[in-house]
Parts: C-alpha cells; structure tokens; sequence
C-alpha cells in the first residue's frame, strides 16, 4: 500500500510562517508536521511515499530526502507554480501511485489517530476520517449515518479530517462530477475533491468513521502555536 500527502498549498492563512517554509515543513512539538505522518505511515508498514508539491517545493527533497532515514521510499509530485487543488492534485499524483488503494493525508494535520486502523481495502471508493466539528468551522462537511456511510447531507455533520484511503477508481469520470468548475480545462487541469466525493455519496460509495481522539487543522498560526505547546506540554513522542 502506498500514501499520498497533499502538501502543494500556497499557506495563505499561515503568513508570514509560510513565505519562506512551507506549511507541512513548519514545526510543531519539535519536528515538522509532514514527518509526524512519515513516521506514521512507517510504522504501519507503508515503504512508498508521494508527496504533491508546489509553493517552495525545492524545499522538500532538500529537507526529506528520499525518505530513507524513515525507511520509505519518498516520490515527488511537483504541480508547478500554482497546486492543482486537491482533486487535480490527486489525478497528477495517479502515475505514481498505481491501481491499489492509497492512504491519503493532509500535510497540513496533526492527529492521534492510528493510521494503522485505515482499511486496506475500502468498501467503496474511498474512506474517510471523521472528526468533531471545530470552533472555527462548525457547519461540518459531510454526515455520517449509522451505517457507516459518508452522506452529502444529514443529521450527524463532522468535518472531514483530511486522512482516509481512497480507490484510484474515484477519479475515473471526475470529469462529469466537477462540471464547468474553474480550472477543470487547463492542462493539468485544476479542481476540487469534494464534487466528486459527493457525486459517490448518492450511491452508498464512500464510508467513514468518527474519530472521537486528538485533531487538529493547523489553519493558523494561533493553532500551530497551541499545538506546538500541547505537544511540547504532553512530551508527545509519535502518536498512536
């Protein structure tokens, strides 16, 4: 199994932070977030790595390497100067992923949960990490109903926690998902995750789960600021 970490935002809400490092790079509990995932993901027995890239993307392969301190094999996806968004991001990232399902994590998140927990093998087309809505975007993302499906809409809103597995096969008519979105003509083309997610979610395609543990979405500096001292605070060491 293989694992996509999307880390080609621009960090817009982290400036000035992000003018010179790139938001995944940034620290927090002592070591930059994208390697609290690449520890993760290497201790569930993942080897192979593709990281999406874009604003100061030199600045990865030259912190990272090819990942063999953390014995994975660490592939590079660079956009280009502008990212592709998530969705354009991830058909970019296909060719290096493969045809099997792929563990997909924002690098932009710090969270307990054990990666070792994602399925190997979907149900559907992808699933997703739940989590509780936060202060600062309470209306939710998605529902996810008792039987373990990601609805567009219901009762049980949580925010998407930007980590789940997904099927390479979610992206093959995402075409007629996006529509005119902008950006879905240029080539690469550009565009968003979330419309095709949903588009499956009207056939009981995507499940979930509710992770009730520690999240966080370093949006802010505010945020990485307390996650830094909570981390700091606790002695976190990798979590589990």
């Amino acid at each position: 199994m293989k694992a996509l970490i999307f880390a080609a935002g621009l960090g817009e809400r982290m400036r000035p932070l992000t003018e010179h490092t790139p938001k995944p790079l940034l620290h927090a509990g002592g070591k930059p977030l994208i390697v609290w995932h690449l520890e993760k993901l290497a201790g569930c027995g993942i080897r192979d790595v593709v990281i999406n890239t874009s604003w100061l993307a030199g600045q990865f392969p030259a912190d990272l390497g090819d990942g063999a301190r953390w014995n994975l094999r660490i592939r590079y996806s660079h956009e280009g100067p502008t990212p592709l968004e998530t969705g354009g991001g991830m058909l970019h990232a296909l060719p290096l992923l493969g045809a099997d399902p792929f563990v997909l994590v924002n690098g932009d998140i710090w969270t307990d949960y054990d990666f070792a927990r994602l399925p190997r093998e979907p149900a559907g087309f992808a699933h997703l990490v739940m989590v509780d809505r936060p202060q600062h975007a309470t209306h939710g993302d998605f529902a996810l109903d008792d039987s373990g499906h990601v609805r567009a809409d219901g009762a049980n809103r949580l925010t998407y926690a930007g980590l789940g597995v997904y099927r390479p096969q979610l992206l093959d008519d995402w075409r007629g998902s996006v529509g005119d979105e902008p950006g879905a003509a240029q080539n690469p083309p550009r565009f968003k995750l979330a419309p095709i997610l949903k588009a499956h979610m009207a056939a009981s395609a995507i499940t979930g789960e509710h992770h009730r543990g520690r999240w966080t979405d370093v949006g802010t500096p505010q945020r990485l600021r307390e996650l830094d001292a909570a981390l700091q605070g606790s002695n976190a060491t990798e979590p589990r």
